[in-house]
């Protein structure tokens, strides 16, 4: 495509993201500043139906973007950039960010939802790419004892044991058993009950066993998801039926994170229309990106909207938000 063809079609892209509206070739001429004549343009545009990446709803209006024409425009751009209230924004909510995983999660996902008024999803860690950072044993009293486990993308899993005795668990046995279980769990997979060296005192190997038996491996592969700013949706689309059918796929967590995650695989930041695989979203544009604890990928981020979404400000968001997710999760490790 010449420099002109792409001019005019960044022009035509940009103006259909801000207003909604067929695009024509006066508006084109005023927003591109090309010395050219309208009828050049309009041939120009022309061409671009011919090509693919324009199309013409009605016969007296101006043109608009096709998937095609999106593509073009999403893979030539640059780096985007938030303005310095959206960059305040982001910094103060991981300066103050704070609670378990799962809260983290969701108030992101409300966050990118705010910055980029679209539907965010977050993708928390796969359980079965998850290990386990430390386990510890608590003596609640009454007979009964917690598991508290710290996993490597940051979440802390809790298990509640009974003890049949309901006897008060002597101190020094506690300690044992949980020294023994913490060597066994620290590296292995969350979705496991590995198997714990008996130490040969009764009562320890007792508390383990109990312990052990009270943990039922977990066959949850997929990651939680978490979204925010659903609502948003209802704006973004004309039709009803389409608002409901995004909404309906928003509410199928397995589809949704199957989606995210195919799309990182493929290396893919933007899926536009046919593109993410679902048919339901066929209006729809995603942009996503993973994040990642210690250097390892634990999850994605990304934001759901309609096509003409403003491409530059969500990758941008995307991006940012994504690096600071992991940074956040892999300083409350160190905590």
């Amino acid at each position: 495509m010449d420099e002109r063809k792409a001019t005019v079609l960044r022009a035509v892209v940009e103006s259909f993201i801000d207003t909604a509206q067929p695009v024509g070739s006066r508006v084109i001429s005023d927003r591109a500043g090309l010395d050219v004549s309208a009828a050049t343009i309009r041939n120009d545009m022309a061409s671009l139906e011919a090509d693919g990446y324009l199309a013409q709803p009605h016969t007296s209006a101006g043109r608009i973007p096709t998937d095609a024409g999106y593509r073009y425009f999403v893979d030539s751009l640059g780096p985007g950039h938030l303005n310095d209230t959206e960059a305040r924004q982001i910094t103060a909510f991981f300066r103050h960010a704070q609670g378990q995983i799962e809260q983290r999660l969701a108030d992101t996902s409300r966050l990118l939802s705010q910055l980029t008024a679209y539907a965010a999803v977050v993708v928390g860690p796969a359980h079965d790419t998850t290990t386990v950072r430390s386990a510890q044993l608590v003596d609640l009293g009454s007979g009964r004892l917690i598991l508290v486990i710290v996993t490597s993308s940051g979440s802390i899993e809790r298990s509640m044991i009974e003890l049949e005795s309901g006897e008060q668990v002597e101190p020094q046995h506690l300690a044992a058993a949980s020294a023994a279980i913490n060597e066994a769990f620290v590296g292995a997979p969350l979705d496991g009950v590995p198997a714990v060296q008996t130490t040969g005192d009764p009562e320890v190997d007792n508390l383990i066993a109990t312990t052990l038996a009270s943990l039922a491996p977990n066959s949850s592969h997929s990651g939680d998801l978490y979204v925010g700013g659903a609502a948003n949706m209802a704006g973004q689309f004309d039709a009803v039926s389409t608002v409901k059918s995004v909404l309906a796929v928003l509410e199928e967590q397995l589809l949704v994170v199957g989606l995210l995650g195919d799309l990182v695989e493929r290396g893919l930041s933007v899926a536009i229309g046919s593109e993410t695989g679902v048919a339901p979203l066929s209006e729809c544009a995603v942009v996503v990106a993973p994040y990642k604890v210690d250097g390892e990928q634990v999850g994605s981020i990304g934001v759901l909207g309609p096509t003409r979404m403003d491409y530059p400000k969500a990758l941008a968001a995307v991006h940012v938000v994504s690096s600071r997710l992991g940074e956040s999760l892999g300083e409350a490790h160190e905590d």
